[in-house]
C-alpha cells in the first residue's frame, strides 16, 4: 500500500494544501485537495473517497471533482463515504442547488455523478480489495478515523482531525503506519482540546495508547503559522519515544 500527500497542512497558504491522501491512485481519505494536484487521467480514477468529518478543509474539492466529470462527459460516478451526520451536512449545505449543484441527481449517464453511502462506526466494510473499519474521533463535530487494510493486510490508520481519543487504538489492530494530526503548539493546548486537536505533548499520551505500536508515524494537518515551533517540539517527542515520526509533506509518496 502507498498514499499520495495532495494535502496535509492545518490551513491554507501558497504551497500548503487542505487534507487529503491518495491510497494506491484510487482510494481517496479526505477530499480537501483533488483538482488542483491531479490531472484528468488521475482524477478519473477515484472511485471511493472516505470523509472523516464535514469540515470544508476536508470536503471543499468534491463539487470541483463532480463538476469536472460532467464537464468532460464522463460516464463516471464516485462514492463518498461517511456518517450520517456528514452526509447530511454535505446535502444540506453545500450540495443544495445553492451552494453548488446537488450532483448526487445530476448524472452523464444512468448513474448520478456523486453517490453517498452511510458507514457505521464499528463495522467493518470493504472497498474493492481494502477491508474498512471507522472509528468515533474527539473532534468539534461528529467525526471518525479509519484503518485501512490491504490484501496483503498491511494497515494504515488515519485519525483525521481529533483531540485526545480512545476508540481508535483498537488492542486487537496491528497497524503498520499512523497519519495522526497536530495542529498546534504544545503553549496552546487549552485551544487544541476545545476544538479537538492534537499538540506534539498531546501526540506523545496518543502514542502510549497504541499496543500493537506502528512502524512509522506520520503528522499531518500542522497549522503553518506554527510550523517551525511544531517541528521543534515533535523532534522532542521523536528522540523521547525513538519513533519513526515524520511530519508530511505535500507532493511525496509513502510506502505503510
Amino acid at each position: 500500500m502507498k498514499f499520495r500527500v495532495l494535502g496535509s497542512s492545518g490551513a491554507e497558504l501558497p504551497r500548503y494544501n487542505s487534507p487529503a491522501f491518495l491510497i494506491d491512485g484510487v482510494l481517496l481519505l479526505d477530499a480537501g485537495t483533488i483538482g488542483s494536484c491531479l490531472n484528468e487521467r488521475e482524477q478519473w480514477k477515484i472511485k471511493n473517497i472516505l470523509l472523516t468529518h464535514s469540515h470544508l478543509d476536508h470536503i471543499k474539492a468534491i463539487p470541483f471533482l463532480a463538476d469536472n466529470i460532467v464537464m468532460k462527459g464522463k460516464k463516471h460516478s464516485f462514492t463518498l463515504y461517511g456518517i450520517k451526520d456528514t452526509l447530511t451536512a454535505l446535502r444540506e449545505n453545500l450540495l443544495n442547488d445553492r451552494i453548488w449543484p446537488d450532483f448526487t441527481r445530476i448524472s452523464v449517464s444512468l448513474r448520478p455523478v456523486v453517490r453517498l453511502r452511510e458507514i457505521t462506526a464499528r463495522r467493518i466494510f470493504r472497498v474493492n480489495s481494502y477491508k474498512i473499519t471507522a472509528y468515533s474521533m474527539n473532534h468539534s463535530v461528529p467525526a471518525v478515523g479509519y484503518s485501512i487494510s490491504d490484501k496483503q493486510d498491511r494497515t494504515l490508520v488515519y485519525t483525521g482531525d481529533t483531540g485526545p481519543s480512545f476508540d481508535i487504538w483498537d488492542k486487537a489492530l496491528k497497524i503498520n503506519a499512523v497519519i495522526i494530526e497536530v495542529s498546534l503548539p504544545d503553549k496552546m493546548e487549552a485551544l487544541a482540546r476545545k476544538t479537538g486537536h492534537l499538540t506534539p505533548v498531546l501526540l506523545s499520551r496518543e502514542i502510549d495508547k497504541i499496543k500493537n505500536f506502528p512502524g512509522r508515524i506520520f503528522i499531518t494537518h500542522i497549522k503553518p503559522q506554527y510550523k517551525k515551533q511544531i517541528e521543534k517540539e515533535i523532534d522532542r517527542v521523536r528522540r523521547k519515544k525513538q519513533m519513526d515520526i515524520r511530519i508530511l509533506k505535500d507532493g511525496e509518496v509513502y510506502k505503510v
